[in-house]
């Protein structure tokens, strides 16, 4: 049994084998429909339970259908219907239920320290689909497509950030470190990664760079990234926060910098961080990069299951 919760905690070699095995599961799937099992169906019988305290849809549906084309099922709880949030039931209480009837959960959650708490009493895998620190099951799906559209390793790859510092830009950082890529990232001063964070950079500063002014970020990138300025449950003045963003706004303009042949990527949904001409060109790939989530997340329910090779 393993968990999930940050690319931190998991090691390089694992992490690629997860990328392996899914690429392998989704060049065998070309012919099959979504609710297809794969035909060795690893995990038949299985039972993922899915709880989201904040707002999903690509997170529950690529789950949803990984775990079904893996040949087993899936549940989705909503923490309002649960002892849990209004019955004063305690997450050490909760797990043991968990435990019992499931055979691994699944949490999006607005506080890592339930993670942590749940990850202390379950006796099943936890997966972190998203907390306030981290989204790592979306990054490693992201180093997927990157590598699958570029057809090289990361590694060979100049990779740009361009926006707000938040949980996506967290486990990225630790995907450079893990994949070993380099990373430029383009924020406001005001915005730009806190101490813990800025600490972690500076023991891997020969890969990572911080700049705040865009253009220089998006220098010869092969990849630039983004995420909404706002965020989920955000408690900022909006408009102040989108002003100070307006210089970082991913237009042709940005991207004209970046090499000839760049792709960007958004793990949705947007707002006004990019414009239409850039989100709709030929250079975004976010329709395949959403799809390649359910890929991966199969071969992560793998790797907590032991079932990896």
């Amino acid at each position: 049994m393993k968990h999930f919760i940050d690319l931190k905690d998991i090691s390089s070699l694992n992490l690629r084998k997860i990328l392996k095995d899914a690429k392998k599961r989704k060049k065998s799937r070309i012919k099959l429909n979504n609710l297809d099992v794969d035909k060795d169906a690893p995990l038949k019988g299985k039972f993922l339970i899915q709880m989201f305290e904040k707002s999903s849809l690509r997170t529950r549906l690529s789950f949803y259908l990984a775990i079904k084309q893996l040949g087993g099922s899936t549940l989705t709880l909503r923490p309002d219907e649960l002892h849990l949030s209004k019955g004063g039931e305690s997450i050490e209480d909760t797990a043991k239920i968990l435990s019992n009837f499931g055979n691994a959960f699944m949490l999006r959650t607005d506080s890592d320290k339930k993670l942590e708490e749940f990850k202390k009493f379950l006796s099943i895998p936890i997966i972190n689909g998203l907390s306030p620190s981290s989204h790592p099951t979306q990054i490693l799906s992201d180093v997927f497509t990157v590598e699958e559209i570029k057809k090289k390793e990361i590694s060979k790859l100049n990779i740009s950030w361009i926006g707000d510092s938040n949980n996506v830009l967290n486990s990225l950082l630790a995907a450079s470190i893990k994949f070993q890529f380099n990373l430029n990232i383009g924020c406001p001063k005001k915005y730009q990664p806190g101490k813990k964070i800025r600490h972690f950079i500076d023991k891997n500063k020969n890969k990572i760079s911080i700049y705040d002014n865009p253009f220089k970020a998006a220098a010869n990138a092969d990849v630039i990234f983004s995420d909404k300025v706002i965020s989920l449950n955000d408690r900022v003045n909006e408009k102040q926060k989108l002003n100070h963003f307006k210089k970082f706004k991913i237009n042709k303009k940005l991207m004209s910098f970046a090499k000839k042949d760049c792709i960007f990527l958004h793990c949705l949904p947007r707002g006004q961080e990019v414009d239409d001409n850039v989100f709709k060109s030929k250079k975004s790939k976010v329709w395949q990069q959403a799809l390649n989530r359910v890929h991966v997340q199969k071969s992560i329910l793998l790797y907590c299951f032991g079932k990896l090779g």
